[in-house]
Order: structure tokens, then C-alpha cells, then sequence
């Protein structure tokens, strides 16, 4: 976590429940017209998604398991 983000937690958790509520709908507002569906990553979330990517690893969901004849042989 940044440290821009960690300052914004302390002054977040010094306020009084009902203006933590409204601070955490603002942000979550800042973030949903930043990126309407979640999908920027950060710099960093970008690099560990590329080397994933190039790891040669195979997600099972990507195996037809009723058909794995080809790949054994």
C-alpha cells in the first residue's frame, strides 16, 4: 500500500463513524468514475500480471480435461 494511501486510512479512522462512512462512499464515487468497472491495474499490479502471463503457467479452467489424449501422448 502506498504511503499516500496509508495517511489517507489515519485520517480516515480519526473521524467520527458517520463522516467515515460518507468519506469511504466519496472515495468509492472517485474510484467508480476513475474506472466504472474495476479494471486499471497499477503499474505494479500491471508487472506482476505480465510475468504471471510468461510464467508458462496453465489455468485448469483453460484444460479440456474430458479430451487430454493429445496433450499425454
Amino acid at each position: 500500500m502506498s504511503d499516500v494511501a496509508m495517511d489517507a486510512a489515519r485520517l480516515l479512522d480519526v473521524l467520527p463513524e458517520s463522516d467515515k462512512a460518507f468519506a469511504y462512499e466519496f472515495i468509492k464515487k472517485l474510484v467508480l468514475a476513475w474506472d466504472p468497472d474495476f479494471t486499471k491495474v497499477t503499474p505494479q499490479e500491471a508487472a506482476h500480471i505480465e510475468k504471471a502471463e510468461n510464467s508458462g503457467f496453465v489455468d485448469d479452467k483453460d484444460i479440456d480435461w474430458d479430451n487430454l489424449s493429445g496433450i499425454l501422448s
